[in-house]
């Protein structure tokens, strides 16, 4: 989890993941109803997301975490992705 994440500290990247996801959620044009547990998930997710394409594509060094903007990045895409299977909700009534 090291070489995705950057760290082993697990208040570090609880701290990152949010500030990650609530920035991601801030940016994506949209209303995407999540409470802080998911917001944390949301930007942990996309820092090792954008770390394993980034290691991929021969952006990053394998063990070399994403940055910040990568992270971001990352978050933003998969916000997208769950909004794309979310679809539009119909309200009944």
């Amino acid at each position: 989890m090291e070489a995705l994440l950057g760290s082993s500290n697990w208040l570090y990247i609880i701290l990152i993941g949010f500030v990650v996801g609530v920035l991601a959620r801030l940016l994506k044009p949209g209303r995407d109803s999540m409470g802080i547990i998911l917001t944390i998930v949301l930007g942990i997710a996309g820092a090792a997301f954008a770390s394993y394409v980034g290691q991929m594509m021969g952006w990053y060094a394998p063990g070399q975490a994403a940055g910040f903007i990568g992270a971001l990045l990352g978050a933003i895409v998969i916000l997208v992705i769950v909004g794309l299977f979310r679809g539009k909700r119909r309200r009944l009534g």
